[in-house]
């Protein structure tokens, strides 16, 4: 059975509902908390429902390094791949399926050292020295994998669950099963990379076949976090409230003739989303209420860090005022995508990265707030141990790293192991599957009971395939 009520099959198209809606006051951007009246009460994004079980997780902040960031050279030391780098792939490893034919290339050794870290000793890579700072608090999973070598299908799989496009994400699931805890706020809020370029694009933050009240809103930091927010010059409060009335009492006329058109309902509810953002938004970026300290902190006052940073600082300040998924991109159209030469591609995105999430874990640590709420960090698959162009890698999904802070969850360890040269992932293996029915978990979801009935089949994020959830993560 579905978790929650379903509305009526759509009767008019998504791009037709874009189309007659228009662009205005960042249409595009809130359509979150949208079908209230429609269910003759509260908007669904802005009720709180309550969740299974009793949760480990509140919120969750989540961090995807866009391109591929490199398992082998960041968080899974290989002894035997320095060993072996510059000799072939040993025929013991059999086949391997890659993208661009690296598999007969040199195997390529880590291009930075790793260090025991902390108290527990995890290593880490000399990549990543701020961080490192916060090894007793990660749990590093070293068995992650997922289904393709592709950048989209990958981008989706790990938002969505599926490699096809057109499947709720991850955060679209989590807004439609718990709700919002802000009314003037959207449950599920993006922080796209301001280079843009995300390979599968809008698509990874999108809702799917959910109503069209659980896709992301993408936001920025700055003086307007939603393009077309901001109403036009010489339009007042009380003028914009009185058009707004009559629009909403126009389209309730509208609305009464039909039975239940989400489209409609999700247009009424965005107008009005839009308008209690106008003040609830433009606040939540001012960081003029920080001091100097928490945006040292976060590198702010740094040149290469000051925009992943300001991100990070943005989603803390989100979930602290009810967002319940904040997800920050790292990486634009190549991102952490080091085919040429990946000591010289991920000095630049760790230089990025690594101050700004220190800053972030020690802030959220600092306050209390890491105590119910659940970090994640991954990209869409990891890096071949073979070389590629000399100094690159190749895309690698059959064996990655991510990690896990926070809510509960026991820090300073790896979960899991790939092979002895990084290939493919062989003990304890965590399919994208198993890790996001673990996520839900930790947020007191039952991935088996967080269904949708579309097209008569009752649909999950955690797809047809039976799966577990991977209780030593827990």
């Amino acid at each position: 059975m579905s978790s929650l009520p379903q509305p009526s099959p759509r009767n008019k198209s998504r791009r037709h509902f874009l189309q007659s809606t228009g662009g205005g006051i960042g249409l595009m951007a809130l359509q979150s908390l949208m079908m209230g009246e429609a269910a003759g009460g509260e908007s669904p994004g802005s009720t709180v429902r309550p969740p299974h079980f009793a949760p480990r997780a509140k919120r969750m902040i989540w961090l995807f390094m866009h391109g591929g960031p490199s398992h082998v050279d960041l968080f899974d030391p290989k002894p035997e791949l320095l060993r072996y780098s510059g000799k072939p792939l040993p025929d013991s490893f059999g086949e391997v399926m890659t993208r661009r034919k690296v598999a007969n290339n040199p195997l390529l050794a880590p291009v930075r050292p790793f260090r025991p870290r902390g108290e527990s000793g995890l290593e880490i890579s000399d990549f990543l020295p701020r961080l490192s700072e916060h090894a007793d608090d990660l749990c590093v999973i070293r068995s992650l994998h997922g289904d393709s070598v592709n950048h989209p299908q990958s981008v989706y799989q790990m938002n969505t669950g599926s490699i096809l496009m057109g499947h709720p994400s991850f955060g679209s699931w989590l807004a439609y099963g718990l709700g919002s805890e802000n009314a003037d706020m959207p449950a599920f809020v993006v922080l796209p990379d301001p280079g843009g370029g995300l390979k599968g694009g809008p698509a990874a933050w999108g809702s799917g076949f959910l109503p069209a009240t659980y896709q992301g809103t993408a936001m920025r930091p700055g003086k307007t976090p939603v393009l077309n927010l901001k109403p036009r010059p010489g339009i007042s409060e009380s003028r914009q409230r009185a058009t707004l009335d009559l629009i909403s009492r126009m389209n309730d006329r509208h609305l009464g003739k039909r039975d239940h058109d989400d489209e409609l309902s999700a247009r009424i509810e965005a107008y009005e989303l839009a308008f209690r953002m106008q003040m609830a938004a433009p606040e939540v970026v001012d960081f003029s209420q920080e001091t100097n300290e928490t945006l040292e902190l976060y590198g702010i006052h740094q040149d290469d860090t000051r925009d992943f940073g300001e991100r990070c600082l943005l989603a803390r300040r989100m979930i602290e005022r009810g967002v319940r998924f904040v997800q920050v991109y790292s990486g634009d159209t190549e991102g952490w995508d080091a085919h040429k030469d990946v000591d010289r591609n991920h000095s630049a995105y760790c230089q990025k990265t690594d101050k700004p999430i220190a800053g972030l874990l020690t802030d959220l640590k600092r306050s209390g707030l890491l105590d119910d709420t659940l970090v994640v960090w991954c990209g869409e698959f990891g890096r071949m141990p073979m070389s590629e162009q000399g100094k690159g890698r190749d895309h690698n999904p059959w064996g990655y790293c991510g990690w896990i802070a926070g809510a509960g969850t026991r820090g300073g360890r790896a979960y899991g192991e790939t092979d002895p040269i990084g290939l493919r992932a062989a003990k304890d293996r965590v399919h994208i599957n198993q890790f996001h029915a673990t996520l839900l978990h930790l947020m007191g979801l039952n991935h088996r009971r967080l269904t949708y009935e579309h097209h008569g089949l009752e649909e999950r994020l955690t797809g047809p395939t039976e799966v577990d959830i991977v209780e030593g993560l827990l």
